[in-house]
This record gives C-alpha cells, structure tokens and sequence, in this order.
C-alpha cells in the first residue's frame, strides 16, 4: 500500500488530505506516474503548486524518513502543475468527485497510470468500503489544490511546522477548504435546494419548537406568503416556540451535499414584525452529531435581516459536505420573536446508490438556451431565431419603456407581417412584472421550438404556423427585469422588480371599463344605449398627466392595431389559471365571484391549459403558499381570488374582441436557471394545446348579400350571451370576423 498526500505550496506541511491508491509491492520510491496536467520534479517559484508522494507501508501512516530543515518532510516525488512551459496556480478545468455514502471518504477518480481510485479521508490511513463507492467523474490534476484543506479529526499544523502560507489563503477547521483555496471549477457556484421552488418537500424540514402549526418548520421557505388572517394554518415563515439561543430550523437535503451558502428572510406579516439579525450554522450526517460551521478558529455566526422582506445571503467561510444543516438564531429583533424563511445553496455529491441521486423531474428532451436572458442577451436570441427562420419569422417593436428598452415582438407565421383572411391572430404576452421571469424564459424557448420543430417539419407545428398568426411578446416591463435581473434569482424578493421604474403595477394600470359597463346595466341601458362590448375608453384616461405607463399606452396601440381573437398573460408566483372578471362588482369587497357573460368558454380555456401542465396536474404537489387550488382544478375566476381593478384581461375582454386568461407558471416567481429545463417540460404542452383552441368555434367572413362584399364592424350576437363581437378591419381582399357557437364550442 503506498500513501499520497496532496501539499499546496512549496514547503507545505503535512496535508489534511490524504489519499490511498492499491498498488504492486514492491515499487520503488517515487514511482508513481504523474497526473495529468502535471510535470516531474521541478520548482516553479516559492509558491508553486505541486504534488507530493511519501511512500508508507499497508495498515500505517506514513513515516517521515527526512526532514527538511524547518521541520518539514523531504518527499519522495513531486510534480507541478503547468500550462504550456509556464508554471500555473490555475485549479483544474475538468474536475469531479463522489462522496461515500457516509460522508467520510471523498473520491477522486485515479490519475493516468494507478489501477484503483484515490480515495480522500480525514487522517486516515485505510479506507474501508473501497470497493462499494460508485464510479467517479474524472479528476484532472486536481490534488495540489487539496493541500490547504483540515477536515474534522485531521492532524493539524503545529506551530513553526511549514513555510508561510500562499498570499490570499487562510484555514479552516471544519469540513472544506478556506475560501481561497476553493478553486471555482472545482466547486462551482451552487444552485438553491429547492425550499421556495418546493422541490425540497415539507418532510425534509424540521425544527427545535414552533409556536404553532401555521408557523411550524414547513412555513420556513424562503418568500413563503402568509394568509390574509394571521393566526390560521398558512402563516408567513417559521417561528420557535422558545426565545433563546438554542432554536434551530433543520433542513434535510437526503443525500451528500456541498453546502455553499444560506439565505434568510423574515417573517411575512401584515400584523407583526420579526426577523432574525444574527446565525449559526451547523452540519451532520446523520442529525445527531453536529459540527459547528467555523471561521478560522471560531465558531462563525452570521449577519442576518434588518427587516422582515429584504433577502440577506451569506456564503459560507467554505463550502461543507453534508447531509443535514441547520440555522441556529443568535440575535433577533428586540421587539419581535424568532421567526425566518430560508432557502439553502448546495451541489448535491453525485451518488447514483442513493435513490434521491436521480431527478423526479421531468427531463427535457428539446436543446433549447435554458437560462436567465437580460435585456441584450432577449435582444441578441430573439434576431438569431429570426435568422434561424426568415420566411416565417419577424421581430418589431410596439413601444418604448420608461427607461427607454424596445419592447420587441416576435411574429410566428407563414406569411410574416401580413394578416390573412380567416387566421386568427394569437398572442402571448410575458414579463408584465418584472420579477416574475419564468414566463419570459418560456416564451423565449418557444420562439426557438416552433422555429427548429418547423424546420424539421413537425407536422403539429408546420399546421400550427401556417394556420396561425403568433405573436410573442417575452417582455411587457423590461425596467423592472432588469432590476430583478441585477439581484438574481434568489435575492431579488417577492416584490423587487414588480413595478415599473416609475413605480406602476401595469396589471392595475388599465382604464376600467367594468364600472361603466355595470352601472349601464344597473340602469338598463345595455346593449341599447351603452354597448356590451368594444367600450370606449374613459376620456380621462387620455389625459396626458394621466398616471397611465408608457408600456401599458403600448400595448393598448397593439392591442387596437392587430384583431386578436386569444391571449394568455404569463405571471408567476402560483400555480393556477384564472380568467375574467379580475375585478369585484360589489366595489368594496376584496373576494367575489364575478363571471362574465362568456364564462363557460373561460373555464374551458383555463381548464385547458391547466390539465395539460405537468405542474399543476401533479396529486402529490403541496400548495405553494395559503391557497389550495387543487380542489377546484387549479382554475378560478380572477375576482373571487382577489379583485384587480385595472388589469389586462379585463380590458381586453371589454374594448377588444380578445379572450385573455392569466397563468400563474410557479410557486417561485425567479426560479433558479438550473430549474429551467424542467418547467419548459412542465409547460410546453400546455403552451401548444392552449395556441391550438384558437381555432374553435366558428369563423369565417360577413359580407354584403347585394355586393359580397366584406362587411367592417358587424355586429354579432348570439341569443343568451351579453357580449357581442364585432368583424374585423380590411384585410387584403376582404373582411374577417369571427362569429360564437353555444355551449362548449363557443369561441369569438
């Protein structure tokens, strides 16, 4: 049996990594052939990076035959890394690792030349369960950048023992190397566990006490909202039972993980104000014995929150494997009690003998750009598709933000930038809150399945294109993404980038043209002297010191320029679907059931899309924050969730002969890029099947029984419905309309 240790740099101490490699006997001192990426012995400057092999004998530590002056051990070999003829304190490029199944062993796959794998241990000088880790990912020349690392029960550095240490290092005492020490292609950025996104499950979180069980552990999701009554089962965050120092919320991640950082908010309140201002952490393996997460030599406690909303990350001195973590609250705010939302940072270890190693999501089959895209990146992937598909594509601008940022479009069909005699006109509309991002990345996507799927010739998709006119737009409020943007996915918070820079939630931001339409009805003036569809809008509202958004002037122009038979308005937050009216008739109410008079095709749409998400469709799926739509088949009507005076649908279904229903995509309004490809999984179906109900109901063209002739704005009624729809405007050769059956079938 022959010994590795990995050193760091030059005149490098004993390690606290030491790795084991099965060999022949006999082999010669310094034997071992280098790893890739290394060069035999040589010297590279005073903090050169290197490995070092002493040779030991089978069931013993290594025994220092030599020493250096200084204390230190003369090695039998080292190699240093290189790059080129230079000498680099570069990590590698093409790591990885596996852990065993008990945390104690971490494996590294063999260097070229070694017959078994290194397997990495505190201070050990066996390894047992060799032969039952699963296979590893390949190690490039990864050891020298192990040399600084000090795992529990490892020998530490005696005083005076080894040279001064590397400029920007510094050492830690608990499971991971210093911050400095951790190269980023080894240990890349880690995404979150999942607590806000709820794949981390109710199950996996536990705590020290609660106050009750509306404020137990499973509340303490990070942008968790509370009820509008305080006190039931659905309270904003966790709160202890106790007030002191001995309070923790445990999360359970059921497997390895590289634990990387913590975020923390307070409690969400209308009634109370408390948070948490300062934390411990703490690690296990099996959630009985605890190892505090240290600084240095101490043990580290962390800043926490200065109000209940704003989300505080603090990374780790250095990352740590584990199973469990804790959050042990030191401090909190004088005036309140414990309470906190969290969500965790961390890799999972790769494990493929652990049963929650493979996703339960489902795994998305299309190569689409699965991440977050700014301002220019929308831009820049938007003009690629088009050049992707010129004869069925065309990117235009329908305005400006208040900012500036064009708020682009993407037309979908095979004759772009020409309407055509009955083809309905489709759109979806995306980002009209900034934050609320998922919708923009899955509009994005769409553009580049129905562009690549039309080229393949998908014949689902040919016959959608060439029957349809669509129109995508991924952006409503490119200000306030841009500001969620700046703060990512985590940090941005249930509100940051909601509104437009100048503070206007554009879905209140439309004229009201339900009050007017029920105080005509109120007074019998429907339809004879008031109309019941295609309401003018309020004069007040053209003002110019009207507080009306640009982007909401914008897309009313787009909205009266292109007849638009159906929509859906993609938010997040949710999962449910809702459609019309958004807005209560009995004007102080905050809930109420308010149907429109077209509210069986309504349902039917959001029924529709609703079924066919994977998402929303799942049983074993909890409720994202108070509301269980899942009794009533994730769809409800707008104003019996609560009233929204001023919003788009609303406005559509009453000035434009458009059906508009709003989705609500997840329970995270910025869900983390690595979550992504799963929700384009959850929601292409959906995405395609609602395009198609476009082409229900009855169509076709009015016109003149003397001339035959196209006839504009006829009115069309069907009996029992208060809601008429008018044609279209000239088009080419004729005149469009789109006229409604009964029952199920009916569509404008």
């Amino acid at each position: 049996m022959r010994s590795w240790a990995a050193g760091g740099s030059a005149g490098n101490g004993r390690a606290g990594l030491r790795a084991w490699r099965g060999g022949e006997k006999g082999r010669g001192r310094g034997s071992f052939p280098p790893p890739q990426g290394l060069t035999a012995p040589g010297r590279c400057g005073r903090r050169q990076s290197h490995v070092c092999a002493w040779p030991g004998r089978e069931g013993e530590r290594e025994k220092p035959a030599a020493r250096k002056p200084g204390g230190h051990r003369a090695p039998a070999a080292c190699w240093r890394l290189h790059r080129g003829s230079q000498c680099s304190r570069s990590p590698p490029r093409t790591p990885g690792f596996t852990a065993s199944s008990d945390g104690r062993f971490l494996r590294f796959s063999a260097p070229r030349g070694m017959r078994r794998p290194i397997l990495l241990a505190p201070g050990s000088s066996s390894a047992p369960g060799d032969e039952a880790l699963p296979p590893p990912a390949p190690l490039a020349a990864g050891l020298s950048w192990l040399g600084r690392a000090s795992l529990p029960g490892a020998p530490r550095r005696r005083r005076g023992e080894g040279a001064r240490r590397g400029r920007g290092t510094q050492r830690v005492d608990h499971s991971g190397l210093s911050r400095a020490a951790w190269p980023s292609a080894l240990f890349p950025a880690c995404p979150p566990l999942g607590l806000e996104s709820l794949r981390v499950l109710d199950s996996q979180l536990r705590s020290s006490s609660d106050k009750r069980y509306g404020l137990g552990a499973h509340r303490g999701r990070l942008n968790i909202q509370s009820g509008l009554y305080d006190g039931d089962f659905y309270d904003g965050g966790w709160c202890a039972g106790h007030e002191d120092k001995e309070q923790w919320l445990e999360i359970d991640a059921r497997r390895l993980t590289n634990f990387t950082g913590v975020i923390t908010q307070g409690l969400n309140s209308i009634w109370t104000y408390d948070w948490v201002t300062s934390y411990k952490v703490q690690v296990s393996n099996d959630s009985r014995a605890w190892q505090p997460c240290r600084n240095g030599s101490r043990e580290a406690v962390f800043p926490g929150n200065k109000d209940p909303e704003t989300p505080v990350l603090n990374l780790l001195p250095a990352p740590v494997v584990a199973r469990y973590i804790r959050i042990n609250p030191q401090t909190w705010f004088p005036n309140g009690t414990i309470c906190l939302r969290a969500e965790i940072l961390g890799c999972p270890v790769p494990d493929p003998n652990n049963i929650y190693y493979w996703p339960s999501d489902p795994i998305p089959t299309d190569e689409l750009d699965f991440r977050h895209h700014n301002y220019d990146e929308m831009r820049k992937l938007m003009r690629r598709v088009s050049q992707e598909c010129p004869d069925i594509t065309r990117v235009y601008s329908i305005g400006r933000s208040y900012l500036g940022l064009k708020m682009y479009v993407m037309e979908i069909s095979d004759h772009p930038g020409r309407h055509e005699v009955g083809e309905p006109e489709f759109r979806y509309v995306a980002g009209m809150h900034g934050n609320e991002v998922l919708g923009r990345e899955l509009l994005l996507n769409l553009m580049e399945y129905l562009c690549r799927e039309y080229r393949r010739g998908n014949p689902r998709v040919v016959r959608l294109v060439t029957e349809t006119r669509i129109h995508l737009l991924p952006s409503m409020n490119p200000d306030g993404y841009e500001t969620a943007y700046k703060l990512g996915s985590e940090l941005a918070g249930w509100a940051m980038g909601r509104w437009t820079y100048e503070g206007i939630d554009l879905n209140h931001n439309f004229a009201d043209l339900n009050t007017a339409l029920w105080d005509a009805e109120d007074n019998d003036l429907v339809p004879d002297q008031f109309p019941n569809h295609y309401i003018p809008i309020p004069e007040y509202y053209t003002f110019a010191n009207a507080t009306v958004a640009p982007e909401t002037r914008a897309v009313i122009d787009w909205m009266q320029r292109y007849p638009f038979v159906l929509s859906a308005n993609l938010h997040g937050g949710e999962l449910v679907v809702t459609y019309p009216f958004d807005m209560t008739r009995t004007y102080w109410k905050a809930q109420e059931l308010t149907p429109t008079a077209d509210d069986g095709v309504f349902r039917w749409l959001a029924t529709v899309y609703a079924t066919s998400n994977l998402a929303m469709a799942r049983e074993e799926r909890r409720l994202c924050h108070y509301d269980d739509f899942a009794r009533s088949g994730n769809i409800i009507n707008g104003a019996n969730w609560h009233t929204v005076p001023g919003s788009m649908n609303d406005f559509s279904y009453l000035h434009t002969n458009c059906f508009e229903i709003t989705v609500e995509l997840s329970c995270d309004k910025f869900p983390h890029a690595s979550e992504l490809p799963g929700e384009w999984e959850n929601n292409r179906e959906s995405l395609l099947l609602y395009m198609e109900q476009v082409h229900r109901g009855i169509k076709g063209v009015v016109r003149d029984a003397d001339t035959d002739q196209g006839i504009a704005d006829a009115i069309i009624s069907v009996d029992g419905i208060n809601h008429d729809v008018r044609t279209g405007r000239a088009r080419g050769t004729g005149w469009d309309g789109m006229g409604r059956g009964r029952a199920a079938n009916r569509r404008c």
